[in-house]
């Protein structure tokens, strides 16, 4: 089967936007290649192994790929994406005068290539993420998180990601509830879990992250312990206030909650910080990721102004997490 390949190069701060845009576009897959360059700093510290071959992006600059079926119009598509990602300067997000490709692939040129990438990686002391098609014995006391993400979302080891679980590992305590805004493949909601949350809330706005999220939380066995939504956070507290038990007790966990985590650009964090405040318990503690390191002092600003007190913040290849705590 052909497709259509759509290449955008453009920076790593507008990855996830870029991204974003291309699946909402209806995208059957989108890749992200970054900069391979031998100065850019990678963390080994639990002993992660980057097989990744080098490549020749700059420093700070990404490839990213999205494919389409044969049957799609390219020119409406790539005349919307320009416009898209044309508007991100209105919310100061540096793209770096990006360039756009199309042409025509085979299936078998990219479906399963990505594959060979993804191994088990050791993320934290205790959480290591595993692909489903992969053999791996855990050691004593190791939590696997059982991931096949699928073209369309990250497999864990983007920066982002990882310095969440890291977080997540140092602040979940068992019994917790927790909700994860912006799951995607659910990798934090299934972390969350193993960590000893009593219930997990994963909502997001794309019905693909849902089935997605669905599908990995099934994978690991937490159906019952992890409830995925299409949603956004004020959505969920709406109905969690609403009266209606029953729509309550969908969601699973008990609102106010002692974790909130996001992995979401700073931007769209900030239009929701007041709402976080509102459904975390006196004490709880809110995660927040996919901060480029520029907007990390922008970020604990809004936190600021609504009354958390930014207790952490650890920075890796120029993204930040940031662990807030309502006093």
């Amino acid at each position: 089967m052909r497709w259509h390949e759509v290449t955008v190069y453009t920076t790593e701060e507008a990855i996830e936007m870029v991204s974003n845009f291309i699946h909402e576009l209806g995208a059957g897959g989108v890749s992200i290649e970054e900069s391979g360059t031998l100065n850019k700093e990678r963390d080994t510290s639990f002993g992660q192994l980057y097989d990744r071959p080098l490549n020749d992006i700059p420093e700070g600059f990404a490839v990213i790929q999205g494919y389409f079926s044969k049957d799609v119009d390219m020119a409406d598509v790539m005349e919307r994406l320009q416009e898209s990602v044309a508007q991100l300067s209105e919310y100061d997000i540096d793209t770096g005068n990006p360039t756009f490709g199309l042409k025509e692939v085979d299936d078998e040129d990219w479906a399963n290539a990505w594959k060979q990438y993804f191994k088990p990686v050791r993320i934290s002391e205790r959480l290591t993420i595993k692909p489903t098609w992969e053999e791996y014995t855990p050691e004593t006391d190791e939590l696997i998180i059982e991931l096949d993400p699928g073209m369309a979302f990250g497999t864990g080891t983007h920066a982002t990601t990882s310095l969440c679980l890291r977080a997540l590992e140092t602040v979940i305590k068992e019994g917790d509830d927790v909700i994860d805004v912006g799951t995607g493949s659910g990798i934090l909601a299934i972390a969350a879990a193993k960590l000893g949350a009593r219930h997990v809330l994963a909502v997001d706005l794309d019905p693909v992250a849902v089935e997605s999220a669905l599908d990995n939380t099934a994978l690991n066995g937490l159906t019952s312990l992890i409830s995925v939504k299409q949603s956004d956070l004020l959505q969920v507290l709406n109905e969690s206030a609403s009266g209606d038990s029953e729509k309550a007790s969908a969601l699973g966990v008990r609102v106010p909650v002692q974790v909130v985590v996001a992995n979401i650009l700073a931007e769209i964090i900030l239009l929701f910080v007041q709402e976080v405040y509102d459904v975390l318990e006196a004490g709880g503690v809110y995660v927040v990721s996919g901060v480029i390191s520029s907007k990390a002092e922008l970020v604990e600003e809004g936190l600021r102004a609504v009354g958390f007190t930014v207790t952490e913040q650890i920075e890796d290849q120029a993204w930040v997490v940031i662990i807030a705590r309502k006093l």
